[in-house]
């Protein structure tokens, strides 16, 4: 840092540069800037650094910086987001406001518990899944209304992306302090670069279509923080946007990275499944396993970039290790996945959506489910009720042949994009369950059946607390469930021979579960 500026951050530790009452003031610093937390609010001042991405090296760059910060995440946390302020005085002796020449400029925000942060709670294991699948929903609803359509012609461009995924090996490199990493390095540049030329097709068409939006940038862990029970999103990455324009799936990929980091998988696949249930960018999976790579890529250059700064070699050492735990997580995310569809099968109230998400935690299958894309196809939020008699309304016949094509092609874009699928749908018909298999069958993967069932007066009673509670997609009626009894095609031989049956009125280990289902579907089904 410039001789120049420790004088001030110095000064700015003493109480009496605020103009409001404080105690004791905290100094955090990263690798790009200090944040002075100091009474009720924190101030962020951007460190005088040019790392190529990132260029502070101006007063009036960081002037400019300062506004774009307010203004990006003003759009995802206001209350937080409070004002640009100037620095003045003197640099041992500074001033927050005041008159005079101004030395520095700082955003003004809202101080919060970092406890609070959603970093702090997985690390100290109290991180849940509500609040992951709150933002999840979140994510989703930010996305939709962002901007579209970037103003520059390169941003979130196939050739703008491979610069992106190469510059985190570049600067890894530059550093000098990988150079035991190298072979790793070598072997995940090479995966990247075939899976670039793999893709680059579908992330010009994406672009084409919307889906490169300016999105907050920076979406991991440690930026988000639980605010009255609900989680809030801060610290928009303003310094680059091309970085910021991008597709949402990259967005996405960084909180889903960040939670398996902190060894969460089971809240990374709630994530995702919250996510798809709101967005429905199912065609977006295809480019999920790179962007997890690349933010794991990111998240190890930084590591490295902390290490280059470290002021001793304790803390060094520690930087270095995390990048090598980033490039560790980068290679899981390259690895092939098992290529498997199975299908959920059951009567309502049978608890078969209940199993199916326990899967997505410790299976790492990927959901569709059939309330929700029903509600999506008619235009209508999944918790809007849609209820009404058997075969009427979102239930008619034709209705049900529209749901569950759009079923069969979900499970193949999943499927394509090398993800395992699990399709929840009540599957009664042997028809419809033979429609699934077929895919499976097209698609040279695996393919299961999960029977799901409970005894009778469990079925009635948990339709009815459900119909009562009113907080899930499912519109069924006792009566909707007493046809559906009677009605219902059992499974034939063949289909037992690759089904795993399930009564959800007795324990059940998910993590077992979601082994033999797997297992069934690779082991036991047709490839012809």
């Amino acid at each position: 840092m410039s001789t120049v500026r420790v004088p001030l951050i110095a000064g700015l530790l003493e109480p009496q540069a605020y103009p409001h009452p404080v105690a004791q003031v905290v100094l955090i610093e990263t690798h790009i800037s200090w944040v002075l937390l100091a009474g009720d609010f924190a101030y962020k001042v951007k460190k005088p650094v040019d790392f190529g991405f990132v260029d502070f090296s101006t007063l009036q760059r960081r002037h400019d910086f300062c506004q774009e910060e307010l203004r990006l995440n003003r759009r995802l946390a206001p209350q937080m987001y409070l004002d640009v302020v100037a620095i003045t005085g003197s640099p041992a002796a500074p001033r927050i406001g005041g008159d005079g020449p101004v030395l520095e400029w700082a955003v003004k925000m809202q101080r919060f518990r970092a406890e609070d942060e959603l970093g702090a709670l997985a690390a100290r294991g109290a991180l849940q899944a509500g609040h992951i699948e709150a933002l999840a929903r979140l994510v989703a609803d930010f996305h939709a209304q962002a901007r579209a359509h970037p103003p520059d012609p390169g941003w979130g461009s196939a050739d703008t992306v491979l610069e992106h995924w190469l510059g985190n090996f570049e600067q890894i490199a530059d550093s000098g302090l990988a150079e035991a990493q190298r072979p790793r390095l070598q072997a995940l540049e090479a995966w990247t670069r075939q899976q670039h030329a793999r893709l680059a097709p579908l992330i010009e068409r994406r672009r084409a279509e919307g889906f490169v939006r300016e999105c907050h940038g920076d979406l991991h862990l440690g930026n988000v923080v639980l605010m009255d029970g609900q989680p809030l999103p801060f610290d928009a990455l303003e310094f680059d946007p091309a970085l910021r324009w991008t597709d949402v799936i990259a967005e996405i990929a960084f909180t889903a990275m960040d939670l398996e980091r902190f060894g969460r998988p089971d809240l990374a696949g709630r994530f995702l499944d919250a996510w798809l249930e709101r967005s429905g960018d199912f065609a977006g999976l295809a480019l999920l396993p790179a962007m997890l790579a690349y933010r794991a890529m990111v998240r190890a250059k930084v590591s490295v970039l902390s290490a280059v700064q470290a002021p001793d070699p304790a803390q060094r050492e520690a930087a270095l290790a995390q990048m090598r735990a980033c490039l560790a997580l980068a290679e899981r995310f390259a690895a092939p996945r098992a290529r498997a569809l199975a299908i959920a099968t059951g009567v309502s109230g049978s608890g078969k959506s209940r199993l199916a998400l326990e899967l997505v935690e410790h299976g790492g299958w990927v959901r569709i489910r059939s309330d929700v894309e029903r509600k999506r196809l008619a235009g209508r939020p999944a918790l809007q009720s849609a209820a009404s008699a058997p075969g009427q309304g979102l239930y008619t016949a034709a209705r049900s042949d529209q749901v569950y094509r759009r079923l069969a092609t979900l499970a193949r874009e999943v499927l394509h994009a090398g993800y395992p699928v699990l399709v929840d749908a009540t599957f009664l018909e042997r028809a419809r369950r033979d429609a699934l298999r077929a895919v499976a069958v097209d698609c040279a993967a695996g393919f299961a059946i999960l029977a799901v069932d409970a005894p009778e007066p469990v079925l009635r009673q948990r339709v009815l607390a459900r119909a009562a509670a009113g907080a899930d997609p499912s519109d069924a009626t006792i009566e909707v469930l007493e046809r559906q009894l009677a009605t219902r095609e059992p499974l034939g031989k063949e289909e037992r021979d690759c089904a795993v049956e399930v009564d959800t009125s007795a324990p059940i280990d998910p993590s077992q579960l979601a082994q033999t289902l797997l297992d069934r579907a690779l082991a036991g089904s047709p490839r012809t």
